[in-house]
């Protein structure tokens, strides 16, 4: 089902709740490769910080033959050196409500994942790869920088070596390779790339939310700072999480054999 308040209006995005605690955003300009224009971003950012409190889970997916095809240049206006900064940092808003908001964000990618497209899946928290799935930063070649966070998360995910070789030459990554060296965590056929999002987002709706909060908040904070303040943060964290009622009803779960076993999935 579609929510009215949310979604009415926002052709740009189509965000519904399929299923109790999970949302579903789809970037809705498949015409346009799904590129992101300023409305688009206006509107993931105004989702993002608007979805329901009970919201356990978010997929993000693209409508069409591609996932996103990064800035659309052709609403590219001539800004000023301080009206550059600014649209910059107003894409720097939207991802981060993607990467800090209300839940972990499971994007589901599938042929161009080009520029800003990149940069709206590395703020995402888990990633889906089709067959179809390929990656570029064409920044370079076309007089531009990367604006939307990129070069702070996507070294992230393949280090900063491989992002200046992409930059510089122009080099394109498909599916597999994205996969190697670490842009993606799941690989898929394509076509089943929602499927298995759906099955990942209704795992992590399981969670304890203080859980996933820290794991989405904490984690990648502590991974920059010292290795001192990291792991006296992460003691603070453990202590929070362990002293909440949720993780408390869960571990009495397991010890009294209420819950399942790590095992490896086959």
């Amino acid at each position: 089902m579609t929510n009215p308040k949310l979604a009415g209006g926002r052709d740009l995005l189509r965000v519904e709740f399929p299923e109790p605690g999970i949302a579903h955003l789809s970037l809705n300009r498949p015409e346009k490769r799904n590129a992101v224009n300023d409305a688009l971003m206006t509107q993931l950012h105004t989702a993002c910080v608007g979805l329901p409190e009970d919201t356990r889970a978010i997929i993000l997916s693209g409508e069409g033959e591609h996932f996103c095809a990064g800035l659309d240049l052709s609403s590219l206006e001539e800004r000023s050196v301080a009206e550059g900064i600014l649209h910059s940092r107003g894409w720097h808003s939207a991802f981060d409500q993607v990467q800090f908001g209300r839940a972990p964000v499971i994007s589901v990618l599938h042929g161009a994942v080009v520029g800003g497209g990149l940069e709206l899946a590395a703020s995402t928290h888990l990633r889906v790869a089709e067959d179809s799935t390929f990656y570029g930063l064409p920044e370079g070649a076309r007089g531009l920088f990367v604006g939307g966070s990129g070069s702070v998360r996507i070294p992230q995910l393949i280090g900063y070596s491989r992002m200046t070789d992409m930059m510089l030459t122009g080099r394109v990554l498909g599916a597999d390779e994205g996969q190697q060296v670490g842009i993606s965590n799941y690989r898929v056929a394509d076509g089943a790339g929602l499927e298995k999002a759906f099955e990942l987002a209704r795992r992590i709706a399981t969670n304890a939310p203080l859980s996933n909060y820290a794991v989405m908040h904490a984690l990648p904070r502590i991974a920059r700072m010292s290795q001192d303040d990291g792991l006296f943060v992460e003691a603070l964290m453990a202590a929070i999480a362990q002293g909440d009622d949720a993780a408390k009803s869960r571990m009495r779960d397991f010890l009294e054999g209420r819950a399942e076993k790590v095992r490896r999935e086959e």
